[in-house]
C-alpha cells in the first residue's frame, strides 16, 4: 500500500472525496443520474502555520472535517427534500428574517455545536458517571479508568448498532464502504474500475471510525495517570482534555495511514475491526458514484504510473462513470 493523500466521507446517497485543497461531492440523484460538485476548501492548518504543528494539527483537522462534512451533507440532502412546494412556517420565516442569507450557515453552526455537546455528554461524561457507581467496590484508580473506557466503547458500539437499523444509515454505511474501497483500490496499485473497486477491502486505516476508537483507547491511558477525586472536577477534566487526546490520537492515525510497519498494522487492527460496524458492501451503482467523486479531484492514472509503473491501465478505465 502506498499513501495517496485522498480521503473522504459518505453523505446522503453519495460520497465526498478530498485531495489537497480540492474536494468533490458526488450524489446519485432520484432520477438515477450522478451529480458532481467540485470546490476548494483551505484548512485552518494551512491558513495559520502554527496550527500545523504535531499534536496541535489534529484538533483543527478534526474541526475542518466537521465543517466540510456538514457542507457536503447539506448539499447532498438538497436533492431529496420532499417539501419544496409547501409554504414556509412561522418559525422558518422568523429565522429567515433574523439571519437572511446567512440562515444556512447559522443552522449548520447550530447543528455542529449541538452535535458536539451531545457527543461529549454521551461518550465522554456519561461513561465517567456510570463507572462512578462502582467506585465504592473498586478502590483501584487504574481499574476504574479501564472500566470507564470499556463503558465508553460499549456505549459507542450500542449507538452504532441502533442507528444502523435505520434504512438511510444502512445506505450511508454502504457508501462509506464504497469510499474505502476506492481508496484501497488505487493505493494497492489497481486501476480504478468498478470490478477492481468491488474486490478491494472496505476497511481502511485512516477511517474516522478508527480515529474514534483510538480516542477512546488513549483516553483510558490518560485517565489512568490523571486522577481527580472530586466527581465534578473529574467530569470537567474529561471535557478539558478532549483536544489533547484528539491531538495524540490524530498523530497515531496519521502514522498508521502512511506506514506499512507490522507493529503499526497490528495496533491498527482493532480500529479496522470496528469499521465492520460502519461499513458494508456497496452495490455497483454506489461504486460508480465513489469513482466519480475520486476522478473529479484525483488523477489516479498519473498516481499509478508514478507509484506502480508495472500496472497496466486499460484504455477504457474511467469511462464507466461518464455514462452515468
Amino acid at each position: 500500500m502506498k499513501y495517496s493523500g485522498i480521503g473522504g466521507q459518505a453523505v446522503i446517497e453519495g460520497i465526498m472525496m478530498k485531495n489537497g485543497d480540492d474536494y468533490a461531492t458526488a450524489v446519485r440523484k432520484p432520477d438515477g443520474t450522478i451529480e458532481v460538485k467540485k470546490d476548494t476548501y483551505v484548512s485552518l492548518t494551512e491558513k495559520v502555520k502554527i496550527l500545523s504543528l504535531p499534536f496541535i494539527r489534529g484538533i483543527f483537522n478534526f474541526a475542518d472535517s466537521m465543517v466540510l462534512g456538514m457542507k457536503s451533507l447539506t448539499w447532498s440532502a438538497s436533492f431529496f427534500e420532499d417539501d419544496e412546494g409547501s409554504e414556509p412556517g412561522r418559525f422558518e420565516l422568523f429565522l429567515d428574517k433574523v439571519f437572511g442569507e446567512k440562515l444556512e450557515k447559522a443552522l449548520m453552526a447550530f447543528v455542529m455545536v449541538f452535535s458536539m455537546i451531545m457527543a461529549i455528554g454521551i461518550f465522554m461524561v456519561l461513561p465517567m458517571f456510570l463507572s462512578n457507581i462502582f467506585r465504592k467496590f473498586i478502590p483501584s484508580d487504574t481499574v476504574m479508568a479501564v472500566l470507564e473506557g470499556v463503558i465508553r466503547i460499549t456505549i459507542f458500539i450500542v449507538y452504532i448498532k441502533l442507528i444502523s437499523r435505520m434504512e438511510d444509515i444502512k445506505r450511508t454505511f454502504m457508501y462509506h464502504g464504497a469510499e474505502h474501497k476506492c481508496i484501497n483500490c488505487v493505493e494497492h496499485g489497481m486501476p480504478l474500475t468498478v470490478e477492481n473497486v468491488r474486490k478491494s477491502s472496505k476497511e481502511h486505516k485512516r477511517c474516522g471510525t478508527s480515529f474514534l476508537l483510538i480516542v477512546m483507547v488513549i483516553s483510558i491511558l490518560f485517565f489512568m495517570v490523571i486522577r481527580v477525586e472530586n466527581v465534578w472536577l473529574r467530569a470537567a477534566s474529561r471535557i478539558i482534555l478532549i483536544p489533547v487526546i484528539a491531538g495524540v490520537s490524530y498523530e497515531f492515525l496519521r502514522l498508521a495511514g502512511r506506514s506499512n510497519s507490522c507493529v503499526v498494522n497490528a495496533l491498527s487492527r482493532p480500529g479496522m475491526w470496528m469499521q465492520a460496524l460502519t461499513t458494508t458492501e456497496p452495490d455497483d451503482s454506489m461504486i460508480e458514484v465513489a469513482i466519480a467523486a475520486v476522478e473529479e479531484v484525483f488523477d489516479w492514472k498519473a498516481y499509478l504510473k508514478e507509484n506502480f509503473p508495472e500496472t497496466v491501465i486499460p484504455e477504457s478505465a474511467g469511462s464507466q462513470t461518464e455514462e452515468a
